[in-house]
């Protein structure tokens, strides 16, 4: 049977290495956007007067819009075009940064929240698009090799935007607390607090007016549509043969796929974006707990580039999927068993764990779905709220305030629910490595 990504003419050269700088600067943008949340945690932590619990509500909001709002965005992009709904989805983020104007006018964290969720919603539409597009614009036996080279461009904005925004808002964060938390004066307090949560009013609305001319370029750019609604099961003449699938919810490898996703993303924020709370926890001062983000992603970077080097020519994108499972829950155990900056150390190390995992899972999740590719690719980026729920379960397990406080344990500190969050995540993605990915695939 003939499959949609397979039987796809790849574009000229020179159209295919443009196509391929379009989609850089997408995921720089994407990785942008996505981690300065880390930055952002401990910012309105102090801003908005939020103990850890409520500050975790930032990955929560976040990544809500992305379970929302992703099957809908595939039935904008099949009205749009890949194209368009690229350019619609950067303005739509730059409606969600520019939210950050009254909400850090009112010192409001609800609207705070409002802008990270309609952030969250562009980036859903953004994902739908660009995903399956970088899968199926080549061979998909070197999806992962250019689903890598796409991380090094996310990555490279993830380990930059905490150092910018944190040189920013954060700037002498540990001496500002201090006065806060000394201030006996109701006055005095407040007028540090507005002063400080208007330090991100100028990063964001450079980063709207940034959003904005991107999506002009990309609408007026050559990047060349791909046809993705052919059956992938059809005859010469593309007429359906008799017994091919007519749901995706026939595809037991994608619905299993969803779920790693899920579970991927989720250890991937744990990662990147507690880090840092865990840091504080250990008894390390925000002024160096506040640039933790960017080690782990500058280890998510060196993933990629090994990713690049090895798949698929010494690896295939199930076999990296598996030693990334394994390291993640070796990675997990030594944070564990280990204090100080060697703890953090090895959460920082996950990022070399997590990085090659999104490369693999969804190219093989949405391989051989056909004309079910852009439904697919929705219920894939659906997954991705796991890294707004498991923060919430780790905090849950042990702080009463959380949102997720019926899982609360008076017998658990962060460390073991670190532990208890992370390992039974790489045990279902090593799971799907080994099998999930094979079950009802033709």
């Amino acid at each position: 049977m003939a499959n949609t990504a397979s039987t796809l003419a790849p574009p000229k050269q020179a159209g295919y290495v443009q196509a391929l700088s379009i989609l850089g600067v997408l995921y720089f943008i994407m990785g942008f956007v996505t981690w300065v949340n880390g930055t952002l945690i401990p910012f309105l932590r102090i801003a908005c007067e939020l103990n850890i619990s409520e500050a975790l509500l930032v990955t929560f909001a976040f990544y809500l819009a992305y379970f929302f709002l992703s099957v809908p965005s595939s039935f904008i992009i099949k009205r749009t075009g890949f194209k368009n709904g690229m350019a619609l989805s950067l303005v739509v983020m730059a409606a969600g940064s520019l939210i950050f104007i009254p909400a850090a006018n009112t010192r409001s964290f609800a609207l705070f929240l409002t802008g990270l969720f309609v952030q969250g919603a562009g980036l859903s539409l953004l994902q739908t698009a660009s995903n399956p597009y970088v899968s199926i614009i080549g061979p998909i036996e070197s999806a992962a090799k250019r689903i890598s080279i796409m991380g090094i461009c996310n990555k490279i904005a993830g380990a930059v935007s905490p150092l910018i925004l944190a040189s920013i808002v954060l700037k002498n964060a540990t001496e500002l607390e201090s006065k806060i938390v000394a201030a006996t004066d109701p006055v005095e307090k407040a007028a540090l607090l507005d002063s400080l949560a208007s330090r991100v009013i100028g990063p964001y609305i450079v980063m709207a007016v940034i959003l904005v001319l991107l999506a002009v370029v990309i609408s007026r750019s050559s990047l060349p549509e791909i046809e993705t609604d052919k059956s992938d099961a059809s005859d010469g003449a593309g007429k359906p043969i008799a017994g091919s699938r007519t749901s995706v919810f026939q595809y037991p490898y994608l619905l299993l796929g969803v779920l790693c996703i899920f579970m991927y993303v989720g250890v991937e924020v744990m990662a990147g974006d507690v880090i840092g709370t865990y840091g504080n926890a250990l008894g390390m001062s925000l002024d160096k707990t506040k640039y933790f983000t960017t080690f782990t992603l500058l280890a998510m970077l060196l993933g990629y580039i090994i990713g690049i080097i090895t798949i698929p020519k010494y690896l295939s994108q199930d076999k990296s999927l598996r030693i990334s499972a394994i390291l993640g829950i070796v990675f997990t155990v030594c944070a564990f068993m280990t204090t100080g900056y060697t703890a953090v150390t090895f959460i920082a190390l996950l990022g070399l764990a997590n990085s090659l995992m999104w490369p693999a899972i969804f190219p093989l999740a949405i391989d051989k779905l056909g004309s079910f590719t852009k439904i697919g690719s929705a219920f894939l980026v659906m997954g991705i709220v796991g890294g707004g729920i498991l923060p919430q379960i780790y905090s849950g397990l042990y702080n009463k305030e959380s949102l997720f406080h019926f899982l609360y344990s008076d017998t658990m500190d962060f460390r073991h629910a670190f532990l208890y969050c992370m390992v039974p995540c790489y045990l279902y993605i090593l799971y799907y490595a080994l099998a999930g990915h094979k079950l009802g695939k033709k």
